[in-house]
């Protein structure tokens, strides 16, 4: 069994608290993500999981067993984990084949349960026929996709991905997303994978953690983080957003932007007389005429095409809305006066 839990753990370097209390689950099987800016200690929760940190406090648990606690130290080559780094770390005097061979040589497997095993790993990760290749002969992904076979080759219960994406192209990066999700579905593996990327962490995950400061935000599958976020900042996070201070008009969530703009949301808790409005560009509708509840009269200020959508700023007497809309549903110029149709939105303290 693959399960991790993390029991109040606290990581201190001297002074500093990077992590102050992180208590969580990753079930069997399920592929996670630690999602947060640099210096969240996402990283350092993996290094935690790996054993190559130590708990400050708190415990650390595979399974049924114990490895990270105050009285108790598991060393990294006997928790049966793979891990990827964000370098690749592919040694450049080895060939592919004993590059992702090394982990069973060092545990002293036999000759030919290693050739089997590599191969085995190899196809896995679509590099049949390139055992003998060097890494300088290798492309970016190619050497990726090495650093992911020695991970998976020795069959751990778990595999560990320290943002193994972000020196690739953005184009072989968002390959690369299907096929690390498709060899986690083949192999049935528990993942826990860190990023900063916000749609890395939506295409590939199971659930997210988001991370701000050491602290835990929200844990919640892809689409309750992007439709449901609990705090201002997983909603500034995770996608693009318009905040917007409102008055409240009544306990039953409806409010006021602006002049003119009247919304329903669920209001956070406590009494508030003012909030902040929270709207996703991609949530408005953008029509020349229009009336009505949830409607606002504005002027396109800038426009910027970007292929598959256009980006649009209008200025409304609530503040300036960004609004994201497909090319092949109308276009507007700017200085045109236009109505925004909201379509969703959200709201937090003020």
């Amino acid at each position: 069994m693959a399960q991790i839990r993390f029991n109040n753990v606290v990581k201190r370097f001297g002074d500093v608290t990077i992590i102050p209390g992180f208590t969580a689950t990753v079930n069997d099987g399920e592929f996670l993500t630690l999602l947060g800016p640099s210096g969240c200690g996402k990283t350092t929760m993996l290094r935690i999981v790996a054993g190559f940190e130590k708990v400050t406090d708190g415990e650390v648990w595979l399974g049924d067993k114990l490895v990270s606690s105050t009285s108790v130290f598991v060393p990294p080559e006997k928790r049966n984990i793979g891990m990827v780094f964000q370098s690749y770390a592919v040694w450049p005097h080895m060939d592919v084949f004993q590059n992702v061979a090394y982990p069973l040589r060092i545990r002293k497997v036999p000759k030919q349960e290693i050739e089997k095993r590599v191969l085995r790993a190899l196809d896995i990760v679509h590099l049949s026929g390139l055992e003998h290749r060097m890494p300088s002969q290798l492309s970016g992904g190619q050497q990726q996709r090495v650093a992911l076979a020695r991970a998976i080759v020795a069959e751990p219960k778990m595999l560990l991905l320290d943002e193994p994406l972000s020196n690739l192209d953005a184009k072989l990066r968002e390959a690369m997303r299907f096929e690390i999700k498709e060899i986690q579905r083949r192999l049935g593996i528990t993942v826990i994978y860190v990023t900063h990327d916000q749609a890395e962490a939506m295409a590939m995950s199971d659930r997210i953690i988001v991370m701000n400061k050491g602290v835990i935000e929200q844990v919640a599958p892809p689409r309750e983080i992007y439709d449901r976020p609990k705090s201002r900042f997983v909603a500034d996070f995770v996608g693009l957003v318009n905040f917007l201070e409102a008055d409240v008009l009544d306990k039953d969530g409806t409010i006021r932007i602006g002049d003119d703009l009247i919304l329903k949301v669920n209001l956070p808790d406590g009494d508030h007389k003012r909030v902040i409005a929270a709207i996703r560009p991609e949530h408005i509708v953008m029509q020349h005429e229009g009336s009505g509840i949830g409607t606002v009269r504005g002027t396109v200020l800038r426009r910027y095409y970007l292929g598959d959508q256009i980006d649009y700023f209008v200025q409304t007497s609530g503040g300036e809305i960004r609004v994201t809309c497909n090319p092949l549903q109308g276009q507007f110029a700017e200085g045109d006066s236009v109505v925004l149709q909201i379509q969703h939105a959200f709201a937090f303290p003020l």
